[in-house]
């Protein structure tokens, strides 16, 4: 494997070329020895190419590198390998390695990408961490690029419910990007995985994004898009998952927001509509978990000023002050009945002093 992981390691060379070379010369180890004639004999070899193998095999630490690698815990897969997924093999431009902290995910179960925009809405917010969570509770493995915005709420609320979540990276496996997300990436290790097609040490250059995306749908069954602006790396998942044959759903939001508009372009163009994950779950035949509540029951239960609270919340988050305003309570109060709302269940805290009702 040491020969492999050196090929897999050469960056200059397009990874197509690197799975017709593997496929003809069938080991690392002749590709590493293979002399100037034999690579010429390749016609679909440039003097580029050519020259970028030969400068290649002038490395000789190769031992190094690769027990360097094993001393890490990451683990590295190569297209051959049979732990290698199978989804990935079915799309024309797959990766010819995968580099992966924790595990990768199980062929065996539903897989669903939850992406969007990065500078998203409060509400864009709330509902990725609403479905990474209903989702997961129905068992169901969430993908996606561990970014700003939809991407970590996404792989929070898998997280939240003990679900599992697995991030596709657009650098190596051993960067953590964006920085402010290193709690993130280390818990999804521990729930899940982090994949990338990088080498180790690549940094999280723009080109490398769009890539990863087609990873991202390729690891998955359905594609969730929540908020996307008419230009967006969401919507070239959107396309790769529609090239794969992939369900794409799309949550709708007000018209005037332009964080909507990608959304509602997929929208008519045929994307399915998000409305609830109960819905969704229906519409996939995937039955909901027993631990599911009736929150009715407990608004039925609950104290005039918790009723009262609870009524001026909605799916749109309201922080402190606009509550103070709706229902005239102290702020001291407020912020009383607001944690006695979420120890029931009722309502959630979705960033510092915003709240939004727990859907029934």
């Amino acid at each position: 494997m040491i020969y492999e992981y050196w090929f897999a390691s050469v960056r200059a060379l397009a990874d197509k070329k690197k799975v017709k070379i593997r496929e003809i010369f069938e080991t690392g180890e002749h590709t590493y020895y293979a002399e100037e004639g034999e690579l010429r004999k390749q016609k679909f070899l440039t003097e580029k190419d050519i020259d970028v193998i030969k400068r290649a095999q002038k490395e000789r630490n190769l031992k190094e590198n690769y027990e360097k690698l094993q001393r890490t815990g990451i683990r590295f897969i190569p297209f051959f390998d049979r732990n290698y997924p199978a989804g990935l093999r079915e799309i024309p431009d797959y990766p010819y390695a995968l580099y992966v902290k924790g595990r990768i995910p199980d062929k065996s179960r539903m897989s669903a990408a939850i992406v969007g925009a990065r500078r998203c809405s409060r509400y864009g917010e709330a509902m990725a961490l609403e479905y990474g969570e209903e989702l997961a509770r129905a068992g169901i493995q969430i993908i996606s690029g561990m970014a700003r915005g939809i991407d970590g709420a996404g792989h929070r609320g898998a997280l939240n419910v003990g679900g599992e979540t697995f991030a596709v990276l657009g650098c190596g496996v051993d960067v953590c990007y964006p920085r402010e997300h290193t709690g993130l990436y280390m818990d999804i290790q521990k729930n899940g995985g982090i994949l990338s097609e990088r080498c180790l040490g690549e940094p999280p250059l723009p080109a490398y994004f769009p890539l990863r995306n087609r990873i991202i749908s390729a690891l998955s069954d359905i594609i969730l898009i929540v908020e996307a602006k008419e230009r967006s790396g969401s919507l070239i998942t959107a396309d790769l998952g529609l090239e794969q044959g992939k369900d794409i759903y799309a949550l709708p939001g007000p018209v005037t927001s332009a964080l909507s508009r990608g959304c509602h372009q997929l929208i008519r163009q045929g994307a399915g509509i998000l409305i609830s994950p109960e819905e969704l779950l229906n519409e996939l035949h995937i039955q909901r978990h027993k631990s599911f509540e009736n929150k009715n029951k407990n608004k039925k239960e609950l104290e005039t000023p918790e009723n009262m609270v609870y009524s001026c919340l909605d799916l749109f988050p309201k922080s402190i002050s606009e509550l103070i305003r709706s229902t005239k309570i102290s702020s001291g109060e407020l912020l009383q009945i607001l944690t006695a709302l979420e120890i029931k269940g009722l309502v959630k805290e979705i960033s510092k002093n915003y709240y939004i009702k727990v859907r029934n």
